[in-house]
């Protein structure tokens, strides 16, 4: 049974003071800076320039989400617990009527709040400036978009939580939240793929769509390519995800697992922990 006064009390303190250190303007800016210079750049390829398509537009902002927002969601937990710790505060938090499971919560809802802010001013910002050229259809899915892009967050968030239980220090936390960055963003596919064109397919098979599921950023690749008619052919995954896995509410119902899981397994080793 959790009590919502400590939660909300811890919430608003880690809140306050990512807006006291300007982190959330600061990565917000980012964000937009980057939005519009991809949703004006992003056919460059192709010989074009301007702003395009909702669906050309969010494609192209899907790589920097996957490059970006995990990594901000990382360097913002990962030292929330084992910080505490080095400092010598976290006894003297538990020393107050707060349960660990209250301390851990209050601590994911204030830094997921924090990372929320700051996705929704960077993207909605961009949005308010790309707002003419989408349309209603296309608001709708940019909408879609930067809601899927804020569960990758908390998906990271929730990662980042558990590695801070588990390390004993911020230095080693902090090396296995880029370790972690690495394998998820640009390792686990580069094996993936490297896998399935060396055995050409025989290897992997049928399983290959049900592993792009084991990995948050492919959730989240996957969630927004395939719901873009006029783009997902572009990605090649038409030919490898089956319409059933593909299924936008089956995608937003893994991103919301990947956001439980590693919050529960950190609750279970912190309640362990001395």
């Amino acid at each position: 049974m959790f009590a919502p006064r400590p939660i909300i009390v811890i919430a608003r303190k880690e809140f306050r003071e990512r807006l006291r250190s300007r982190w959330v303007l600061a990565v917000a800016a980012v964000l937009a800076t980057f939005a519009l210079a991809i949703a004006w750049f992003g056919a460059a390829q192709q010989g074009a320039v301007g702003f395009r398509g909702a669906g050309v537009t969010i494609a192209s902002l899907v790589s920097l989400v996957i490059y970006l927002v995990p990594l901000i969601a990382l360097l913002l937990g990962y030292d929330a617990i084992v910080g505490e710790r080095e400092r010598g505060s976290l006894d003297l938090l538990l020393a107050l009527p707060l349960s660990r499971a209250e301390l851990l919560l209050g601590k994911f809802l204030g830094l997921g709040t924090a990372l929320a802010a700051t996705i929704v001013a960077g993207f909605g910002l961009a949005g308010l400036v790309l707002g003419r050229q989408f349309g209603g259809a296309g608001l709708v899915a940019y909408s879609e978009f930067v809601l899927s892009t804020l569960l990758l967050g908390l998906a990271f968030l929730s990662l980042a939580l558990l590695i801070s239980t588990l390390a004993a220090n911020r230095v080693v936390a902090g090396s296995l939240a880029i370790a972690l960055w690495f394998l998820f963003v640009l390792v686990y596919d580069l094996v993936l793929l490297g896998l399935l064109v060396a055995t050409e397919g025989s290897f992997l098979g049928a399983a290959f769509p049900l592993l792009l599921l084991l990995n948050p950023a492919d959730v989240f690749r996957v969630l927004n390519v395939m719901s873009l008619e006029d783009v997902r052919t572009l990605y090649g995954l038409a030919t490898v995800m089956p319409a059933r896995l593909a299924d936008p509410r089956l995608q937003g119902a893994v991103l919301l697992l990947w956001i439980a899981v590693p919050l529960a397994a950190a609750w279970l080793h912190f309640r362990r922990a001395r």
